[in-house]
């Protein structure tokens, strides 16, 4: 979605007349429903006088597009300013401009792409403008197919100007030559170099024909984990990590490997939302760790994402090694104090204090025993994805644990958003949705997700079966509220959810989910779709969740017996009912709330309450 755009005789009008940052404003307003604040008003205003400055001359055709504020495909991030236009050859062309307000920054040593400066009120450690807009481009490149289909040529750069370049200046460093290479930066005296920049790309102007096709492209759904973890693992570049990810990661990295050095104990915590690219670091930081030639390991809990990296990985490396790589959170009872270097914990929120498997044989606490057995232990979590009583995964917890190892602490967030077409706006509609926290995102005005409530299960399931001819990544889901029929655990004829006419089973004990080509014909639950990611869900909400008098309730009781996520509810409630309700009503809306961010590019939902379905269909009606 592009803000603001025109030709670049409208853009220097506007400019000249002083209008051009309140135009911006209101197009932010009205298509984002957002507010402005007045350090980003004025950064505009700043930054944009500027670009008159580079844009004013004959070199660069008037009928040029501009374009301000385009969101990069997948991503909640946004790109300052695009100039489009042909060559001399007509090729097609865009220049991406990534505008600072800095005035000076400082290199950091041992961490590829960041630099330090100051934004956001203090000191910070970000990455490389450099790295940052030519990150933005290969995103808009991979991921949409109209750039890829007409060969549109995209030329990214920075433009920091208010900062003026010194002698062995920080910002040219040799160890940023990489990035610089791929996206010069240009400074404050360098305006005419910018000109003539943008003038090697755009010499006839396009009416904002290409701005179009680049807004209106169609955006390839992108590269799952699960189908990169190979390539990965022989270290070839399979995801490009932009910002708060590439600060996150370099982070871990240079501590990891500190521990490795010196001995001393670290633990690091790494909060972030769905789709926000923790289980990507997470298998990058295992590869480039492995290739440091640290005694690395993954760590979760939920046996599914493990399942389907190990599938990928069959016939690259030796099983053992492959079984060394991926290991259950229950794996570190008996394992002794600081044997393994590194110890990189996927869905830190579903660790229990004892696993089932453990109990009766010495196993204390999760966190404990891993913090315990490596020196350096990171733990990717999100509290709002805690969906069984036995989990325990909390920030506290981890903090408390790591004290009593006297482990050092690290915390980090990740905000940049992947899933739901990079669209915070619809997780946090979510929230407000299900009641889960309040938020100012009451509907989905505005916001690129395809979701739809439908009056059938039947309905969602042509949906998803259509959607998954195109590349198999699309999936039913359900919430915990059939039996699974011991006998036909391993049988797809054996449904053991029922719905009227409707007749599916859950998914088989002996297939893989998220691989297999017959799991189109399968239902999965929150214990074989979490920590994973499908094009498309279809999702059936059953009767734990319904509408009643103008609000969300959860019934706990109408959770399937064989579901072990209420385990031990009834106990709790003879001791206190109200917290006993207060903790399945936390359970039930995170699983479906987890349940409705599986899907990059949508949802489709059937729920068995009539009123629930009538409310999310008020709810998602767009103005």
């Amino acid at each position: 979605m592009i803000v603001y755009d025109g030709i670049k005789s409208e853009f220097l009008n506007s400019v000249m007349n002083g209008t051009i940052a309140e135009e911006v404003r209101q197009r932010i307003f009205e298509k984002m429903g957002r507010t402005t604040p007045k350090s980003e008003f004025d950064s505009w205003k700043n930054s944009l006088s500027r670009m008159y400055m580079v844009l004013a001359d004959t070199s660069i055709p008037d009928h040029a597009g501009i374009a301000i504020e385009y969101n990069v495909p997948q991503t909640s991030k946004r790109v300052d300013f695009i100039v489009s236009g042909y060559d001399a050859d007509n090729q097609s062309n865009a220049v991406i401009i990534e505008l600072k307000q800095w005035d000076e920054l400082k290199k950091v040593d041992g961490k590829d792409a960041l630099v330090e400066t100051y934004t956001g009120g203090g000191l910070r450690e970000v990455v490389h403008p450099c790295y940052q807009v030519w990150s933005y481009a290969t995103l808009i490149r991979d991921y949409n197919k109209t750039v890829q289909d007409q060969n549109i040529v995209l030329s990214p750069c920075a433009y920091l100007h208010n900062y003026a370049l010194k002698e062995n200046d920080p910002i040219l460093d040799e160890q940023y030559k990489e990035y610089i290479e791929e996206a010069p930066v240009f400074c404050e005296r360098d305006a005419l170099k910018l000109r003539e920049f943008i003038h090697r790309f755009i010499q006839k102007g396009d009416d904002k024909k290409i701005l179009y096709e680049i807004d209106h492209g169609k955006i390839r759904p992108s590269k799952s984990l699960q189908n990169a973890i190979s390539n990965m693992l022989k270290g070839n570049r399979e995801f490009i990590m932009i910002d708060d990810q590439k600060v996150v990661y370099e982070n871990i990295l240079q501590l990891a490997c500190k521990s490795q050095k010196d001995g001393k104990k670290r633990t690091i915590i790494v909060e972030g939302g769905p789709g926000t690219g923790k289980s990507v670091i997470a298998v990058q930081l295992l590869v480039g760790l492995t290739k440091k030639n640290q005694f690395v390991q993954y760590v979760s809990k939920n046996q599914a994402p493990r399942n389907v990296y190990k599938a990928k990985l069959k016939g690259t490396v030796k099983l053992s090694s492959v079984d060394n790589m991926f290991r259950g959170s229950a794996s570190y009872v008996h394992v002794g104090k600081d044997q393994i270097n590194t110890l990189i914990v996927d869905e830190a929120h579903r660790l229990e204090e004892r696993s089932q498997y453990t109990k009766k044989t010495g196993n204390e606490n999760q966190i404990k025993e891993i913090i315990n057995a490596s020196k350096c232990s990171v733990f990717f979590i999100d509290e709002s994805q805690r969906v069984t009583m036995s989990d325990i995964g909390s920030v506290d917890e981890i903090k408390k644990w790591a004290k009593v190892e006297s482990s050092e602490i690290t915390q980090l967030k990740l905000l940049s958003q992947f899933r739901c077409n990079g669209s915070d706006g619809y997780l946090a509609w979510v929230d407000n949705t299900l009641e889960i926290q309040p938020t100012a995102n009451y509907n989905l005005e505005d916001i690129d997700y395809d979701i739809r409530v439908l009056d059938s299960p039947l309905e969602v399931r042509e949906l998803i079966i259509e959607k998954n001819k195109i590349n198999h990544r699309s999936r039913m889901l359900a919430g915990y509220c059939w039996d699974w029929i011991r006998d036909g655990k391993n049988n797809s004829k054996v449904h053991d959810i029922k719905i009227g006419d409707f007749e599916m089973s859950w998914n088989l004990g002996n297939s893989i989910f998220a691989l297999d080509e017959t799991s189109i014909d399968e239902i999965g639950c929150i214990h074989t779709s979490q920590g994973l990611e499908f094009d498309y869900v279809g999702l059936i909400i059953g009767d734990d969740m319904r509408y009643e008098d103008h609000h969300i309730v959860t019934d706990a009781s109408k959770r399937a017996k064989t579901d072990q996520s209420m385990k031990g509810i009834k106990k709790l409630d003879k001791q206190d009912h109200c917290k006993a309700e207060e903790k399945a009503d936390e359970i039930i809306k995170n699983t479906y709330r987890t349940l409705m961010t599986r899907g990059m590019k949508g949802c489709y939902i059937y729920c068995t309450d009539q009123n629930l379905r009538n409310y999310l269909k008020q709810k998602i009606q767009r103005q």
